[in-house]
């Protein structure tokens, strides 16, 4: 492996000048290849720069073609995924599987996607023949014709190179379902996109997916049901998303517009519109009047179902509610069953009998699959509430969460509930890490301290203790690999003293950051004193700043001190939530050179921002998980039950992995550089600080100033 990725192999031949030898790279190739030729497991933290994407493609496209075998890359992110099937996967099966080499098979990769992602051109054209019974709207018709229009110039038929819709649940309509899937019968069978995606499954032998449809085929697998085929070898990149990817597919949620859309879909009050009210029969009865009947039924059984979980978020259920720092965001545990009278399964289960009933009495086959899908999404949903409300998924956590709308006093926030396991460990030992495949985990992020080599006994699996135990992985290898990058050149850390310490010191209270002096509204020349801190630090750079935070509620506080003085510097702000989708504002990021991006937590990590445009990167607080979080509050009670320190075994090494992604922003060429602006004191004068300090690369100059 390390030969293949040396300054003497093909690829380094191919590439010419453009070729950079690195030593990390072809180290971690071979542990990769061992683990795969061994059926082991292995953990890779490979810092920035590295080129893990061909250091595990190599040995993977390897095991492919020489010994026929089938591997499956799980990444977290769109952007990855797209990169690895478009770009580095191409490149090597021209480098390492020339056709017709002797001993050589093809390499035959795959992108897999979910159904959900996929196009049903029958499903499209009824929709179209019906919109005007289907679509209460113009902007809903509007969305279908850009689908329409799409659908004519599509490759793939895949959400992917869909343009955005002013109706996003216009897509349900002309999905790709298999509740409504007519098989061969399909009168556009021969040019279905999903079903000629699935033939390619069959002889493919490298398949190139995400973590969720990863986790999802893995929780089916349970079912002695599969989206994948069988596989000898798993790579899971962007590892450090693995555990909340996991617990999401082993739990369950019941959103309130998941069950609105259903019954919206099937008859709106409203408007009349939908599919039940202009179906057509075969004879005439009663049987379709019941069904809009049952609806509305159905419509009254799900706002008062949610109407009670709504009032256990305003401390109807003897749990405090867990509010993120001022966000619209609030959450409540459930600890018992039977917190609420499940009015939703029987109205549900009522509403699937009649849609079953009414199968067999409609005019064309294309309805009888429409009914039966909606039959099967009314059971689920049915089947969902019974085992939220008994709570039988055994060793999870039960939640009630609500995002409030402007109109909450109304009673309009939306209300989800929830369960995930407390561990999903246990799980993905039995059901991955048992099984005959070998499977390596990598990221830039997974170990919660540096194993030096001045550091006599501390392991590799020492530093990687948290994310063995949370992940259930006992007994796998771990190699920790280094930058190549100079960030002793590239990187200056800044550690800011004053603002909230000033405060501090006159009450003799317990360390605190500038967002809590924000919170006690403590303000000089017009400014609190992290908008103070931040307008500072941003201005140093002329722009070109990620400023991190971990709660909306401070990020929309800040933003709205420092739109004024940002637009007088001429450095526009760009805030989460407020100016665009995720991907639209870090596109204007990139093209500006001097904006200022305001974000929360998915934009400490996944995000990939080279050159000028990303210079300065503020990390306002250290990204703790909120202790009384429903989820987390389990994790502890857990830990304390088993004798164990729930802050220094679960909650700092979480904070620590997300401050490494955090940091992890701003150098991601060789000729980036920067600063890191940490804002938070408690890195300085907490015990716990010197844990952060340790996990900055290796090299970066770390100054500490004085406001």
């Amino acid at each position: 492996m390390a030969d293949i990725l040396s300054e003497t192999g093909p690829i380094a031949a191919h590439l010419g000048a453009a070729f950079e030898a690195r030593p990390e790279q072809g180290a971690m190739a071979s542990a990769v290849a061992r683990a795969m030729e061994t059926r082991s497991h292995l953990l890779v933290e490979a810092g920035t720069g590295v080129g893990k994407s061909f250091a595990y493609l190599v040995p993977a496209v390897m095991r492919c073609i020489e010994r026929g075998e089938k591997v499956v890359v799980a990444t977290n992110t769109i952007a990855l995924q797209e990169q690895l099937i478009e770009k580095d996967v191409p490149l090597l099966e021209a480098l390492l599987a020339p056709v017709g080499a002797e001993g050589v098979r093809r390499l035959r990769p795959v992108l897999v996607k979910g159904r959900g992602n996929y196009v049903s051109l029958r499903r499209l054209k009824l929709a179209s023949q019906r919109q005007d019974r289907l679509f209460a709207d113009a902007a809903a018709r509007r969305s279908l014709h850009v689908i329409e229009d799409w659908a004519m110039t599509t490759r793939d038929g895949t959400t992917s190179t869909l343009p955005p819709l002013e109706r996003a649940g216009v897509w349900d309509k002309v999905q790709s379902d298999s509740g409504n899937c007519m098989g061969r019968k399909c009168p556009t069978y021969a040019q279905c996109f999903y079903q000629a995606a699935r033939g390619a499954l069959d002889g493919a032998n490298l398949f190139i997916t995400n973590h969720a449809l990863f986790f999802a085929d893995l929780n089916l697998r349970a079912q002695d049901a599969g989206i994948l085929p069988d596989y000898d070898h798993v790579i899971l990149d962007e590892a450090h998303a693995v555990e909340e990817v996991a617990s999401d597919h082993f739990g369950l949620t019941l959103p309130e517009g998941r069950v609105a859309h259903l019954l919206t879909s099937l008859a709106h009050p409203r408007t009349g519109k939908g599919y039940l009210p202009h179906l057509a029969l075969r004879a005439e009865g009663d049987g379709l009047a019941a069904a809009v009947r049952c609806v509305d039924q159905a419509m009254h059984a799900t706002r008062a179902f949610y109407d009670d979980l709504r009032a256990l978020t305003r401390g109807g259920s003897g749990d405090t509610p867990w509010t993120h720092a001022g966000d619209e965001a609030r959450s409540v545990r459930v600890r018992e069953p039977g917190a609420v009278t499940n009015v939703l399964t029987p109205a549900m289960r009522d509403l699937a009998l009649r849609l079953k009933a009414l199968r067999e009495g409609v005019v064309g086959d294309e309805d009888r699959y429409e009914l039966n899908a909606y039959a099967i999404r009314a059971e689920m949903i049915a089947q969902a509430a019974e085992t939220l409300v008994s709570q039988t998924l055994a060793g999870c956590a039960y939640w009630v969460e609500t995002l409030a709308d402007r109109d909450d006093h109304a009673g309009g926030a939306r209300v989800t509930l929830a369960c995930a396991p407390v561990e999903v460990g246990p799980i993905l030992r039995e059901r991955l890490f048992r099984q005959k495949c070998s499977v390596t985990l990598t990221s830039a992020t997974l170990a919660t301290r540096s194993v030096r080599d001045d550091e006599p006994g501390e392991s590799a699996e020492t530093a990687f203790a948290h994310v063995i135990a949370r992940l259930g992985c006992e007994g796998a290898k771990a190699l920790q690999l280094g930058s190549p990058f100079d960030f002793a050149r590239q990187m200056t850390v800044y550690l800011e003293r004053g603002g909230g310490s000033e405060a501090q010191s006159r009450r003799g209270g317990a360390p605190r950051t500038l967002s809590d002096a924000d919170d006690a509204g403590e303000r000089r020349d017009g400014l609190s004193p992290l908008a103070r801190v931040v307008l500072r630090h941003v201005d140093a750079t002329r722009g070109g700043a990620f400023v991190l935070f971990t709660s909306f509620a401070a990020l929309n506080r800040c933003a709205s001190e420092l739109a004024g003085p940002l637009a007088e510097l001429g450095y526009p702000l760009l805030a989460q939530g407020r100016d665009g989708s995720r991907s639209a504002i870090l596109q204007r990021f990139r093209e500006s050179g001097k904006s200022v991006l305001f974000g929360a937590a998915s934009f400490w990590q996944g995000v990939d921002v080279r050159g000028e445009a990303l210079r300065n990167v503020i990390i306002t607080k250290l990204p703790f998980d909120p202790p009384d979080r429903p989820l987390t509050q389990a994790r502890s009670e857990l830990i304390e039950s088993r004798g164990g320190n729930p802050f220094m075994e679960d909650s700092l090494p979480r904070a620590v992995i997300k401050f490494k992604q955090g940091v992890g922003r701003l150098i991601r060429g060789k000729t980036d550089t920067g600063r890191v602006v940490i804002l938070d004191e408690r890195v300085r004068t907490a015990r716990y600080g010197r844990l952060f300090l340790a996990a900055l690369p290796e090299g970066a100059k770390i100054t500490v100033e004085d406001e």
